[in-house]
């Protein structure tokens, strides 16, 4: 990446007059090429018994750890938010590893791209707590403890994503960053540890990324689904008061 260049928003490869294409968008149609075919080739001869190939063993290892994980976070039903989560890790994985690639820039660098993963996540959280207790009681846990909790509440919402979003932009930026000053100034002595190093943190950003979505799935579903709970739990009875017996 240019040291010149915050992101790659401000690298047009494209320009044709009406339009241009930077390096954002760019490096993000060659991951997600990437991942359709690789989805493509792992799946096309997936096998129930013993015996299976060495990518399906992989997936199906994925899937188990994403699973196992936001059970732990927990989440009881972490087979509705699997799918989910993991696109979003198995997507900024990948494009923080293959910084490893010469001539490769991050799409998880720029700022667009990680409000993007944030505005995923923001959806889906609404999403996910309407779908488990439907759209009067999620919206009716904006307003406790009192109604004039609500602009706080959208506020927490708001401040959140926005967190999200710059805290995985940062990171990435961050170590892009520090990679390309070091190649300068010492190329032949730091590229393949740093290397090495770049793909370690790219893979811990998209593990962190993929715990706070799934925390945030994870805990509005929980708090919504326990304040339904109470709503429908029938009042107790009054016990009839002991009278006195007669003298």
């Amino acid at each position: 990446m240019d040291l010149n260049r915050l992101t790659p928003d401000e690298l047009i490869l494209w320009d044709f007059g009406w339009g241009a294409i930077n390096a954002t968008i760019a490096f993000t149609w060659v991951v997600m090429a990437l991942l359709g075919v690789g989805s493509w080739l792992v799946t096309r001869r997936l096998s129930d018994g013993p015996e299976m190939s060495r990518w399906q063993h992989l997936l199906e290892l994925t899937v188990g750890f994403l699973t196992a994980q936001i059970e732990e976070i927990g989440d009881r039903r972490p087979a509705r938010h699997v799918a989910f989560v993991g696109t979003l890790f198995v997507f900024i994985a990948t494009s923080n590893a293959l910084l490893v690639v010469p001539g490769f820039i991050a799409p998880t660098a720029s700022l667009s791209t990680t409000t993007a993963l944030a505005l995923c996540v923001f959806v889906a959280v609404p999403i996910s707590g309407v779908a488990a207790v439907g759209v009067g009681a999620y919206l009716r846990q904006y307003l406790q403890p009192t109604p004039f909790m609500l602009p706080f509440n959208v506020m927490g919402e708001l401040s959140r994503t926005l967190a999200l979003a710059v805290r995985l932009f940062g990171n990435v930026l961050s170590s892009t960053k520090i990679v390309a000053i070091l190649l300068a100034v010492a190329p032949l002595v730091f590229p393949v540890v740093l290397s090495l190093l770049g793909l370690v943190t790219g893979l811990i950003q998209a593990y962190i990324f993929a715990v706070l979505a799934t925390v945030y799935l994870a805990s509005g579903t929980r708090v919504h689904e326990h304040a339904h709970a109470r709503e429908r739990e029938p009042e107790p009875a009054l016990s009839p008061s002991p009278t006195r017996k007669e003298a």
